[in-house]
Protein backbone atom coordinates (compact mmCIF):
# COMPACT_ATOMS: atom_id res chain seq x y z
CA UNK A 1 0.00 0.00 0.00
CA UNK A 2 1.47 3.46 -0.85
CA UNK A 3 0.95 6.42 0.43
CA UNK A 4 2.82 8.66 -1.83
CA UNK A 5 2.72 7.14 -5.22
CA UNK A 6 6.20 6.81 -7.22
CA UNK A 7 5.68 8.26 -10.22
CA UNK A 8 5.26 5.24 -12.48
CA UNK A 9 2.54 4.26 -10.28
CA UNK A 10 -0.23 3.06 -12.28
CA UNK A 11 -4.05 2.65 -11.34
CA UNK A 12 -7.71 2.00 -11.38
CA UNK A 13 -10.99 3.39 -10.04
CA UNK A 14 -13.92 3.40 -8.23
CA UNK A 15 -15.72 6.07 -6.89
CA UNK A 16 -16.70 5.57 -2.87
CA UNK A 17 -17.07 7.21 0.28
CA UNK A 18 -13.98 9.07 1.12
CA UNK A 19 -11.57 6.79 2.72
CA UNK A 20 -8.47 9.09 4.01
CA UNK A 21 -5.85 6.96 5.57
CA UNK A 22 -4.05 8.61 8.86
CA UNK A 23 -0.52 10.13 7.12
CA UNK A 24 -1.25 9.94 3.67
CA UNK A 25 -1.66 13.53 3.34
CA UNK A 26 1.98 13.52 5.02
CA UNK A 27 3.60 17.64 5.38
CA UNK A 28 5.89 17.98 2.12
CA UNK A 29 9.33 19.82 2.57
CA UNK A 30 9.27 23.23 2.36
CA UNK A 31 9.35 24.50 -1.56
CA UNK A 32 8.06 21.51 -2.68
CA UNK A 33 4.48 21.45 -4.18
CA UNK A 34 2.75 18.21 -5.09
CA UNK A 35 0.53 18.26 -7.89
CA UNK A 36 -2.73 16.19 -8.43
CA UNK A 37 -3.45 14.41 -11.54
CA UNK A 38 -7.16 13.57 -12.14
CA UNK A 39 -7.87 10.31 -13.48
CA UNK A 40 -8.81 10.87 -17.29
CA UNK A 41 -11.81 8.72 -16.67
CA UNK A 42 -13.95 11.27 -14.60
CA UNK A 43 -13.78 14.94 -13.87
CA UNK A 44 -13.85 16.39 -10.78
CA UNK A 45 -16.18 18.95 -9.45
CA UNK A 46 -15.55 22.28 -9.94
CA UNK A 47 -14.15 24.23 -7.18
CA UNK A 48 -12.83 21.19 -5.39
CA UNK A 49 -9.22 19.84 -4.41
CA UNK A 50 -7.84 16.51 -4.11
CA UNK A 51 -6.67 16.05 -0.21
CA UNK A 52 -5.07 12.63 -0.52
CA UNK A 53 -4.52 9.69 -2.61
CA UNK A 54 -3.76 6.27 -2.75
CA UNK A 55 -3.66 2.67 -4.37
CA UNK A 56 -3.67 -0.38 -3.14
CA UNK A 57 -2.80 -3.15 -5.47
CA UNK A 58 -4.59 -6.39 -6.34
CA UNK A 59 -7.35 -6.27 -3.60
CA UNK A 60 -10.34 -8.59 -3.40
CA UNK A 61 -13.01 -5.68 -3.29
CA UNK A 62 -16.42 -5.56 -1.76
CA UNK A 63 -18.89 -3.08 -4.21
CA UNK A 64 -21.68 -2.12 -2.26
CA UNK A 65 -24.73 -2.12 -4.64
CA UNK A 66 -27.47 -1.07 -1.75
CA UNK A 67 -27.95 0.34 2.05
CA UNK A 68 -25.78 -1.07 5.17
CA UNK A 69 -26.91 -2.36 7.96
CA UNK A 70 -25.89 -4.17 11.04
CA UNK A 71 -26.72 -7.94 11.03
CA UNK A 72 -24.81 -9.69 14.40
CA UNK A 73 -22.94 -7.33 15.32
CA UNK A 74 -21.46 -6.94 11.55
CA UNK A 75 -22.29 -4.35 9.31
CA UNK A 76 -23.07 -6.24 6.01
CA UNK A 77 -24.68 -4.76 2.68
CA UNK A 78 -28.14 -6.35 1.02
CA UNK A 79 -26.11 -6.36 -1.87
CA UNK A 80 -22.87 -6.33 -3.26
CA UNK A 81 -20.52 -7.66 -5.81
CA UNK A 82 -16.53 -9.06 -5.96
CA UNK A 83 -13.64 -7.73 -7.87
CA UNK A 84 -10.39 -8.45 -7.66
CA UNK A 85 -7.94 -5.87 -9.08
CA UNK A 86 -6.28 -2.34 -7.93
CA UNK A 87 -8.33 0.37 -6.06
CA UNK A 88 -7.20 3.70 -6.17
CA UNK A 89 -8.90 5.98 -3.63
CA UNK A 90 -8.96 9.44 -4.01
CA UNK A 91 -10.41 12.26 -1.64
CA UNK A 92 -11.83 15.49 -2.75
CA UNK A 93 -12.70 18.74 -0.56
CA UNK A 94 -15.21 20.70 -2.03
CA UNK A 95 -15.92 24.58 -1.41
CA UNK A 96 -18.46 25.01 1.18
CA UNK A 97 -20.77 27.42 -1.73
CA UNK A 98 -21.91 24.08 -2.78
CA UNK A 99 -24.01 21.44 -1.63
CA UNK A 100 -23.59 17.17 -1.04
CA UNK A 101 -26.67 17.24 -3.56
CA UNK A 102 -24.83 19.90 -6.29
CA UNK A 103 -21.95 17.05 -6.23
CA UNK A 104 -24.24 13.99 -6.27
CA UNK A 105 -25.74 16.07 -9.63
CA UNK A 106 -22.60 16.37 -11.27
CA UNK A 107 -21.11 13.35 -11.21
CA UNK A 108 -24.58 11.51 -12.20
CA UNK A 109 -24.58 13.64 -15.10
CA UNK A 110 -21.48 12.51 -15.96
CA UNK A 111 -22.96 8.82 -15.84
CA UNK A 112 -25.33 9.58 -18.38
CA UNK A 113 -22.65 11.96 -20.43
CA UNK A 114 -19.99 9.49 -20.62
CA UNK A 115 -22.50 6.01 -20.80
CA UNK A 116 -21.46 4.52 -17.88
CA UNK A 117 -23.76 2.09 -16.38
CA UNK A 118 -25.06 2.99 -12.50
CA UNK A 119 -25.12 0.38 -10.88
CA UNK A 120 -26.79 1.66 -7.36
CA UNK A 121 -27.37 5.15 -5.28
CA UNK A 122 -28.88 5.85 -2.46
CA UNK A 123 -28.92 8.99 -0.50
CA UNK A 124 -29.67 10.31 3.09
CA UNK A 125 -30.71 7.76 5.67
CA UNK A 126 -31.59 5.49 2.30
CA UNK A 127 -27.98 4.59 2.84
CA UNK A 128 -28.02 3.68 6.32
CA UNK A 129 -25.71 4.56 9.30
CA UNK A 130 -22.71 7.11 7.93
CA UNK A 131 -20.85 5.48 10.73
CA UNK A 132 -20.91 2.44 9.08
CA UNK A 133 -19.85 3.82 6.06
CA UNK A 134 -16.94 5.82 7.68
CA UNK A 135 -15.83 3.44 10.30
CA UNK A 136 -16.92 -0.12 8.98
CA UNK A 137 -17.15 0.61 4.54
CA UNK A 138 -14.32 2.86 4.31
CA UNK A 139 -12.13 2.52 7.61
CA UNK A 140 -12.06 6.65 7.38
CA UNK A 141 -13.48 8.65 10.21
CA UNK A 142 -13.28 11.90 8.09
CA UNK A 143 -16.63 10.69 6.41
CA UNK A 144 -18.66 10.39 9.05
CA UNK A 145 -21.39 12.71 9.35
CA UNK A 146 -25.47 13.12 9.69
CA UNK A 147 -26.88 10.20 7.76
CA UNK A 148 -29.33 13.28 5.83
CA UNK A 149 -25.91 14.50 4.41
CA UNK A 150 -24.95 11.09 2.68
CA UNK A 151 -25.25 10.21 -0.94
CA UNK A 152 -23.41 7.14 -2.52
CA UNK A 153 -23.23 5.81 -6.42
CA UNK A 154 -22.00 2.89 -7.66
CA UNK A 155 -21.34 2.48 -11.45
CA UNK A 156 -19.34 0.92 -13.98
CA UNK A 157 -17.00 2.50 -16.46
CA UNK A 158 -18.41 1.53 -20.28
CA UNK A 159 -15.24 2.20 -21.79
CA UNK A 160 -14.24 -0.61 -24.13
CA UNK A 161 -11.84 -2.65 -21.86
CA UNK A 162 -13.17 -6.30 -21.60
CA UNK A 163 -13.17 -5.90 -17.87
CA UNK A 164 -14.01 -1.99 -17.41
CA UNK A 165 -12.99 -0.13 -13.84
CA UNK A 166 -16.06 0.17 -11.84
CA UNK A 167 -16.35 3.41 -9.81
CA UNK A 168 -17.81 4.20 -6.29
CA UNK A 169 -18.71 7.50 -5.16
CA UNK A 170 -19.22 8.10 -1.42
CA UNK A 171 -20.14 12.26 -0.43
CA UNK A 172 -20.78 13.63 2.88
CA UNK A 173 -21.32 16.94 4.67
CA UNK A 174 -20.10 17.07 7.83
CA UNK A 175 -21.77 18.82 11.05
CA UNK A 176 -18.66 21.39 10.60
CA UNK A 177 -20.02 21.73 7.01
CA UNK A 178 -17.09 20.60 5.33
CA UNK A 179 -17.79 18.31 2.22
CA UNK A 180 -16.00 15.61 1.28
CA UNK A 181 -15.95 13.68 -2.21
CA UNK A 182 -14.51 10.05 -1.78
CA UNK A 183 -13.79 7.81 -4.91
CA UNK A 184 -12.12 4.30 -5.39
CA UNK A 185 -11.83 3.46 -9.23
CA UNK A 186 -10.99 -0.47 -9.36
CA UNK A 187 -9.67 -2.43 -12.26
CA UNK A 188 -10.15 -6.05 -12.49
CA UNK A 189 -7.30 -7.66 -13.15
CA UNK A 190 -4.93 -5.13 -12.23
CA UNK A 191 -4.24 -1.60 -13.31
CA UNK A 192 -4.46 -0.50 -16.69
CA UNK A 193 -4.29 3.04 -16.30
CA UNK A 194 -1.35 5.52 -15.64
CA UNK A 195 -2.30 8.31 -12.94
CA UNK A 196 0.69 10.16 -11.68
CA UNK A 197 1.05 12.14 -8.74
CA UNK A 198 4.06 14.68 -10.15
CA UNK A 199 6.00 17.09 -7.29
CA UNK A 200 6.99 19.91 -9.25
CA UNK A 201 10.61 18.98 -8.61
CA UNK A 202 10.12 15.46 -10.52
CA UNK A 203 7.99 16.96 -13.01
CA UNK A 204 11.44 17.16 -14.70
CA UNK A 205 12.36 13.61 -14.09
CA UNK A 206 9.24 12.16 -15.34
CA UNK A 207 9.27 14.09 -18.59
CA UNK A 208 13.01 12.76 -19.14
CA UNK A 209 12.36 9.04 -18.15
CA UNK A 210 9.11 8.81 -20.07
CA UNK A 211 9.57 11.42 -23.24
CA UNK A 212 6.35 12.65 -22.30
CA UNK A 213 3.18 13.49 -19.41
CA UNK A 214 -0.06 14.76 -18.48
CA UNK A 215 0.05 17.78 -17.49
CA UNK A 216 -1.59 18.24 -13.92
CA UNK A 217 -4.03 20.22 -13.19
CA UNK A 218 -5.33 21.61 -16.15
CA UNK A 219 -8.48 21.84 -17.44
CA UNK A 220 -10.45 24.48 -19.80
CA UNK A 221 -14.10 26.02 -19.13
CA UNK A 222 -14.56 27.42 -22.91
CA UNK A 223 -11.22 27.26 -25.70
CA UNK A 224 -9.99 30.32 -24.49
CA UNK A 225 -10.30 29.62 -20.70
CA UNK A 226 -8.41 27.83 -18.33
CA UNK A 227 -10.50 26.87 -15.14
CA UNK A 228 -10.04 28.51 -11.81
CA UNK A 229 -7.99 25.78 -10.72
CA UNK A 230 -5.74 25.08 -13.29
CA UNK A 231 -1.69 26.13 -12.28
CA UNK A 232 0.84 26.17 -15.38
CA UNK A 233 3.68 27.10 -12.63
CA UNK A 234 4.75 23.65 -12.11
CA UNK A 235 5.58 23.43 -15.80
CA UNK A 236 7.21 27.19 -16.16
CA UNK A 237 9.16 25.88 -12.74
CA UNK A 238 10.77 22.62 -14.93
CA UNK A 239 11.56 24.67 -17.81
CA UNK A 240 12.73 26.96 -15.45
CA UNK A 241 15.16 24.48 -14.29
CA UNK A 242 16.65 23.26 -17.44
CA UNK A 243 16.90 25.83 -20.16
CA UNK A 244 17.96 23.16 -22.71
CA UNK A 245 14.62 21.44 -22.47
CA UNK A 246 12.13 22.19 -24.91
CA UNK A 247 8.82 20.91 -25.13
CA UNK A 248 5.31 20.14 -26.97
CA UNK A 249 2.30 21.44 -25.83
CA UNK A 250 -0.34 18.71 -27.16
CA UNK A 251 -4.13 19.01 -26.40
CA UNK A 252 -6.49 16.47 -26.69
CA UNK A 253 -9.90 16.96 -27.58
CA UNK A 254 -12.92 14.85 -27.71
CA UNK A 255 -16.80 15.06 -28.80
CA UNK A 256 -19.04 14.96 -31.34
CA UNK A 257 -18.51 18.06 -33.66
CA UNK A 258 -16.58 17.50 -37.08
CA UNK A 259 -12.92 16.79 -37.09
CA UNK A 260 -11.97 19.98 -38.42
CA UNK A 261 -13.61 21.90 -35.39
CA UNK A 262 -12.64 19.90 -32.65
CA UNK A 263 -8.77 20.04 -34.29
CA UNK A 264 -9.13 23.57 -34.49
CA UNK A 265 -10.21 23.94 -30.90
CA UNK A 266 -7.91 21.82 -29.19
CA UNK A 267 -5.12 24.18 -31.27
CA UNK A 268 -6.62 27.17 -29.61
CA UNK A 269 -6.13 25.74 -26.21
CA UNK A 270 -2.77 24.77 -27.19
CA UNK A 271 -1.75 28.31 -28.10
CA UNK A 272 -3.73 29.60 -25.14
CA UNK A 273 -1.10 27.58 -23.11
CA UNK A 274 1.90 28.78 -24.54
CA UNK A 275 0.67 32.50 -24.19
CA UNK A 276 0.37 31.80 -20.37
CA UNK A 277 3.93 30.44 -20.24
CA UNK A 278 5.35 33.17 -22.07
CA UNK A 279 3.34 35.18 -19.65
CA UNK A 280 5.10 33.42 -16.96
CA UNK A 281 8.82 34.11 -18.67
CA UNK A 282 9.27 31.03 -20.67
CA UNK A 283 10.69 31.87 -24.02
CA UNK A 284 8.47 31.24 -26.97
CA UNK A 285 10.64 29.20 -29.17
CA UNK A 286 10.94 26.62 -26.57
CA UNK A 287 7.23 25.39 -26.51
CA UNK A 288 5.35 24.37 -29.54
CA UNK A 289 1.48 24.33 -29.44
CA UNK A 290 -0.06 21.61 -31.27
CA UNK A 291 -3.76 20.33 -31.29
CA UNK A 292 -4.75 16.72 -32.50
CA UNK A 293 -8.71 17.22 -31.53
CA UNK A 294 -9.61 13.23 -30.90
CA UNK A 295 -7.54 11.27 -33.04
CA UNK A 296 -5.79 9.96 -30.05
CA UNK A 297 -7.98 9.23 -27.99
CA UNK A 298 -6.38 6.51 -25.53
CA UNK A 299 -3.94 6.79 -22.95
CA UNK A 300 -3.01 3.01 -20.79
CA UNK A 301 -5.96 2.29 -22.23
CA UNK A 302 -8.00 4.21 -21.27
CA UNK A 303 -10.49 6.69 -22.38
CA UNK A 304 -8.76 10.03 -22.25
CA UNK A 305 -9.90 11.93 -24.94
CA UNK A 306 -9.42 15.99 -22.93
CA UNK A 307 -5.95 15.74 -21.70
CA UNK A 308 -3.22 17.89 -22.21
CA UNK A 309 0.32 16.24 -22.53
CA UNK A 310 3.60 17.85 -22.12
CA UNK A 311 6.06 16.39 -24.72
CA UNK A 312 9.91 16.17 -24.97
CA UNK A 313 11.16 17.73 -28.39
CA UNK A 314 14.33 15.51 -29.04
Amino acid sequence: MNSIWPQDCKVVFILSLVWLIPGIASAQPVGVTTSYTDHPIIDRFPDSEITSIEVDEDVNYQLVLSGLQRTRGLVTPEDSERLRGDVTKVVYEISQEFTGEDVFQFFREQVQEKNYTELFSCTGRGCGSSNYWANDIFGNRILYGPERNQYYLAMRADNGLENPPHIALYIITRGNRRIYAYLEIVEVGGTQIRFDIIETNNLLESLRAQGSVIAPNLSFVADNTLSAESELTPIANMLRDDPSVNVYLVVHLGGAEPLDTLMSRSLARAELLKRQLENLGIAADRVIARGVGPLAPVCGLADCRDRIEIVLRQ
